[in-house]
């Protein structure tokens, strides 16, 4: 394939070539006329927007299928992930960039009297993902292009993803998110890829040929459809596919009970069918919903795999290669299903013996694990897994007995070990454990941050990794920097661009160029005022969204996150009150002015979360209004948090909150992309924090409260935080102050299980952290007030993140797991900037 060239890409100020110009205006002129069928006069703003995201898509599609027919001719090994989210925002901007078409798109739209910005705006976040997880998958899968690993992720289509987060009165009010209303012109329907997926019925044994073959015989039949997303790399040399699935009834229509009157009844199979894919995590508190999710996932498991499958034979002609030809990579336990499904296929349907079969199974299958959290190892009922997928839990099963038969053999008699190990946890109530089947069924299991690789080792899978000592591994995460960079923040990519050479969008090491610019008070001008325009439009919105009016030359102090109790957004509230309180009490002092922006959703199911967000929102509404305190805090919660709200956050930020409990974060991705965009770090030694800080230098991170193994010391000691708080005034005020309404005056007991739980039951060790946190952000507002210092620690953090690439990341998963080749690219950032971070 032919390679891009840098000129493509013009530096900032150069003119885009006129021909190109040309081309591109009479190519987004034919797509309004002929694909939406307006003419200019008609034309709307979004008629606008997807006639130039048509021009662009074919552009891709010509990289797209070329790149697909060199990497099959070639018979080049093929990664699949497989994801239930995948968060991958808007792709109109992200295409333009990788593609090097963003100036003469601009260019050509400004011609033609449209603006690109306005147009982009027009575009809905897709709405596939929740948080970190499906974040990390889009990063992932353009990296993979990036790097010319061909790959295809697999998701499922949700019409509604998670859902729409709007705030009434302080409290998170979930509606659905109709991104897919106006049509989604980056999809390509496969109306020809249709796979069928089975639930329910009874499994048949008979003997065939000696050997005992399993029928299972389907009581319901759902229908799985292909949509096709292309996502293109880095100067668009490849370009990948993400395979989402969309559900469907066979029979969408039962004649003969319409005919009868029963308009109802005749769609309720089709209407059981989608609401497979109508929405992300629905509600697993009642039997229907744990159902319908175990549903979900079997289903894109099924579907996915019955398609690689089907891809690998028409290019290799026998299933015996898979694993040399294809690795398949399980994100999160969501996909677990994957290991009794691939052995179903190749057993039941392909005629192999189990031990054979088993052998190729491990050998394509590997399993990244993101959590700590028992309860977040998924485990369904055997009951509802029997009726459900009958042959898989017997398949299960006799995986289990092979198992169990190993772990007897390694540690004989010891019948604690055994269970431990097992498939199927026996106490309260028989369920299948997940993480255990995708551990037992795969290769390689990683996780995301070295920290937590270590500590998978020690707690939810020790017993595990002693039967199978060698699987194991680590790959701490990275982020795209062309997303969370070069487009999320113009400003300050243009200034490495003009310090580093034009060379650095293609090498991030380049990065450690501006090093030496660091205590330069010129380039430090140059620095901040790059800073000071994103915080200027970051105030914007928040003016717009919240009526609130804050300083762009305050700190922003920065937490945006799913918000849940371990990553402790009700530690920084806790603070806010104290330092609200500080402030009152000593009005005529020199406070730094700081604001406080949260932004997250809960869970829908998630009461306690909720409640949090509804103490911030109250928080905020005496905080903003108070005169005594004279804006010298504020407090902003940004609702309906995605990806294209956190491209506008990060950039401004000056103060990046990662502060959850030692030992809980498995990585963090966001810790990332607001080190890279100059925000100083205050966290806990969790999760990527702790390589963050070996990377940036201990002097510029701000680190504070327990560690892991203090947390576990604590924890055996119990919950009760009663001497915490007697020990500290500040806590024990802050935390009267929730109890008693003095944020809820119209409702004084609101917060009232808040202040028990941080009294008796601080299980996530707020009170136990809350000094030492409050401790180190008055030490970050003395450094605020020495700007020169804060703004080299600032640019230090910049120079020093090119490790944290998801480049880097799928490399490593490329080398060690998959064992895929890669494009030859900088090996610097792979190799020094781990070893500086071995220093420091």
């Amino acid at each position: 394939m032919t390679e891009h060239p840098l000129q493509n890409y013009p530096a900032p100020g150069q003119p885009v070539d006129e021909l190109a110009l040309s081309e591109i205006k009479g190519a987004i002129l034919a797509k309004l006329r002929l694909a939406i069928g307006k003419d200019t006069g008609m034309a709307t703003k979004r008629d606008w927007y997807k006639a130039a995201a048509l021009a662009l898509r074919d552009r891709i599609v010509h990289r797209w299928l070329t790149a697909e027919k060199e990497n099959y001719d070639a018979g080049r090994k093929r990664v699949y992930y497989l994801s239930l989210e995948f968060l991958i925002g808007r792709l109109f901007t992200d295409a333009l960039n990788n593609m090097g078409l963003l100036p003469v798109f601009e260019a050509a739209l400004g011609d033609l009297g449209v603006g690109l910005d306005e147009l982009r705006k027009l575009e809905p976040d897709a709405a596939l993902g929740n948080g970190g997880l499906g974040r990390l998958a889009a990063c992932f899968m353009e990296s993979m292009a990036t790097l010319a690993i061909p790959a295809n992720g697999y998701g499922i289509r949700y019409d509604f993803g998670l859902f729409r987060q709007i705030i009434q009165n302080g409290w998170q009010q979930e509606y659905p998110d109709v991104w897919l209303s106006f049509g989604n012109p980056w999809e390509f329907q496969r109306a020809e890829v249709v796979y069928h997926v089975y639930f329910g019925g009874r499994v048949e044994h008979v003997e065939e040929g000696g050997r005992d073959r399993a029928i299972w015989r389907p009581g319901e039949t759902v229908q799985a459809v292909a949509y096709d997303t292309p996502i293109v790399g880095w100067r668009g040399q490849q370009v990948n596919a993400l395979r989402l699935w969309s559900a469907r009834s066979p029979d969408p229509l039962r004649l003969d009970a319409f005919n009868t009157g029963d308009y109802i009844g005749a769609v309720a199979e089709e209407a059981r069918a989608e609401a497979i894919c109508k929405f992300l995590y629905p509600n697993d508190e009642s039997p229907a919903g744990r159902e319908l999710r175990l549903r979900q996932e079997y289903f894109f498991v099924s579907a996915s795999l019955q398609d690689l499958v089907k891809r690998h034979l028409a290019a290799d002609g026998q299933l015996r290669s898979l694993a040399q030809k294809a690795a398949v990579q399980l994100n999160d336990t969501h996909p677990s299903l994957a290991v009794a499904e691939l052995m179903r296929i190749l057993v039941d349907l392909h005629n192999f013996r189990w031990d054979e079969a088993w052998k190729i199974t491990v050998a394509t299958l590997s399993y990244t694990n993101h959590t700590l959290l028992p309860e977040a190892l998924e485990t369904w009922p055997v009951e509802l897994f029997e009726r459900l997928l009958p042959r898989h839990l017997e398949i299960i099963y006799r995986i289990n007995v092979q198992h169990l038969a190993l772990a007897e053999q390694r540690c004989p008699g010891d019948i604690e070990f055994r269970a431990s190990v097992s498939l199927i946890d026996e106490r309260g109530g028989r369920k299948v454990r997940m993480g255990q089947l995708a551990f037992v069924g795969s290769h390689r299991i990683n996780g995301v941050s070295a920290m937590h690789s270590d500590l998978m080792k020690e707690t939810v899978f020790h017993d595990l990794n002693h039967l199978y000592p060698s699987r194991i591994t680590n790959k701490t995460n990275g982020i795209t920097f062309r997303r969370w960079l070069m487009l999320a923040n113009p400003g300050l990519t243009d200034l490495l661009r003009e310090t580093c050479g034009e060379a650095v969008l293609d090498d991030f090491s380049l990065f450690e160029m501006i090093e030496q610019h660091a205590s330069d008070n010129a380039f430090q001008q140059r620095f901040r005022n790059v800073k000071h325009r994103n915080k200027l439009a970051l105030a914007r919105l928040i003016g717009e969204r919240l009526n609130t009016k804050v300083d762009p030359s305050a700190l922003f102090d920065v937490q945006i996150k799913r918000i849940h109790e371990y990553k402790r957004q009700l530690l920084n509230i806790l603070e806010a009150i104290a330092l609200y309180q500080a402030i009152k009490d000593e009005p005529q002092r020199d406070w730094v002015p700081r604001v406080k922006i949260f932004a997250g959703k809960a869970a829908a199911s998630y009461r306690y979360a909720k409640l949090i967000i509804k103490l911030i929102n109250d928080v905020a509404e005496i905080v903003n209004n108070d005169p005594d305190i004279a804006g010298r805090l504020k407090i902003a919660f940004l609702p309906d948090y995605n990806v294209s709200l956190a491209e506008v956050i990060i950039p401004a930020a000056d103060l990046s909150e990662q502060i959850s409990t030692a030992g809980m974060e498995a990585s963090g991705t966001g810790n990332m992309k607001l080190a890279l965009n100059g925000a100083l770090t205050i966290g806990t030694l969790d999760g990527a924090n702790i390589e963050i800080r070996d990377h940036v230098g201990a002097e510029n991170i701000a680190i504070f409260g327990m560690e892991a193994g203090d947390v576990m010391v604590r924890r055996k000691q119990g919950l009760d935080a009663s001497d915490v708080i007697r020990r500290s005034p500040r806590l024990a005020r802050a935390i009267t102050a929730i109890e008693s309404g003095a944020f809820s005056p119209g409702d004084p007991a609101r917060f009232a299980s808040i202040g028990h739980a941080l009294r008796y039951l601080d299980h996530y060790m707020v009170g136990a952290d809350f000094d030492s946190y409050y401790e180190a952000q008055r030490a970050i507002d003395a450094r605020w007030q020495v700007m020169p210092a804060w703004t080299r620690a600032s640019i230090l953090n910049v120079a020093r993140m090119p490790w944290f690439s998801s480049d880097r990341t799928i490399r490593e998963y490329a080398e060690d797991i998959w064992h895929v080749p890669v494009r030859p690219g900088p090996q610097v950032v792979h190799a020094a900037g781990a070893q500086r971070g071995g220093k420091r």
